[in-house]
């Protein structure tokens, strides 16, 4: 068994949004370049496979995927942050593949977990929209994939400097997948309020914790300690994903926290931990936002090696007042959900 699966392809580097975009090709080779300098061992490197019509179906809507189609091969506009090239397209459905392939080959036992760098990334992505960066939502299309192969709770969880509204609205009224978010408050795109928790079955199975700008490491380690954590292991998931989006450090010129390197690895470990105990260790991780070279390189470098066994990163200790509100809105309005929140 491979300990970590890293999927990746030349493809995604000819999505092209726009030479002062920050979404740019040179992201994604910023990561690769830096594991090939500094290698780590129990790592395995794939191509990865594109997504199915059936597949992206599970997730989207005919009319998004038929309108996504026809860019296919050219420059398109779809919002004022949201270009396609020629290749975005197919770089897109590659994208979503290697997120499906990734949930395939750990659910199978061929790798213990597995990290998806692909572009562009998809949590923004709507079932009926693309927007945000996002073409496809493939931390959702992965999600469906893995319910297909007989995982009957999957947890997501988004540590990306911006809501996922796409992934939210997926799930919004399922209680087989839980969606659990750490983000700014507010900011882009203005969801992720602590009362949204979904409706109708899915009642109480949207986690949504928003905190002020400049949260520190140790101000996301009391959210996981109090919150997702305990909620997760009620949860009791069969796989946890990760849209790791890594624009909450504290170099990124887009986000407001100050995370650094390190307290992205020790959110990975809280993630791996929670395989672990839950699930086998089933867990994979998928690129989501992330905008300065170095923060991003350094931060996905400190999560493979959580990821791979060589490192166990912790939080510092302490939370700041802002933090510990926000802690507090969002548990008082999940506990009557979730019993483990009300001790």
């Amino acid at each position: 068994m491979t300990q970590t699966l890293l999927l990746t392809d030349p493809l995604f580097l000819r999505h092209q949004p726009g030479p002062e975009h920050p979404e740019r090709p040179a992201r994604l080779e910023s990561v690769i370049h830096l594991l090939e300098r500094e290698p780590i061992h129990g790592t395995e490197r794939k191509a990865a496979r594109p997504a199915t019509d059936d597949e992206l179906a599970a997730t989207h809507t005919p009319r998004l995927r038929e309108y996504l189609k026809g860019l296919r091969g050219r420059h398109g506009v779809i919002d004022p942050d949201t270009m396609t090239s020629p290749d975005s397209y197919d770089a897109a459905v590659l994208a979503a593949g290697a997120s499906v392939q990734a949930v395939e080959e750990v659910l199978a036992g061929r790798a213990r977990n597995a990290f998806v760098l692909a572009r562009p990334p998809g949590h923004h992505a709507e079932p009926d929209k693309a927007m945000g960066f996002c073409l496809l939502n493939n931390v959702a299309i992965a999600a469906e994939a893995a319910r297909r192969q007989g995982a009957e709770r999957v947890l997501i969880l988004d540590w990306d400097v911006h809501h996922g509204n796409g992934t939210q609205a997926a799930f919004w009224t399922r209680r087989d997948v839980l969606y659990m978010s750490a983000h700014q408050f507010p900011y882009y795109p203005g969801t992720g309020a602590p009362h949204e928790v979904g409706e109708g079955e899915g009642a109480g199975y949207t986690v949504n914790c928003g905190l002020t700008e400049g949260a520190t490491d140790a101000d996301y380690g009391a959210l996981y300690h109090d919150l997702f954590v305990p909620v997760a292991e009620a949860f009791r998931p069969d796989l946890v994903l990760v849209s790791a989006g890594f624009d909450a450090h504290r170099k990124d010129p887009i986000g407001g926290m100050v995370l650094t390197e390190r307290g992205f690895g020790a959110m990975c470990t809280a993630m791996r931990d929670l395989a672990d105990r839950m699930c086998g260790g089933k867990l994979v991780l998928l690129l989501e936002g992330g905008y300065s070279l170095e923060g991003l390189s350094r931060s996905v470098h400190a999560c493979v090696e959580v990821m791979a066994g060589e490192m166990k990163d912790s939080f510092p200790q302490g939370v700041s007042r802002e933090a510990a509100a926000a802690l507090e809105r969002s548990r008082e309005a999940l506990k009557k959900h979730w019993s483990v929140l009300r001790r």
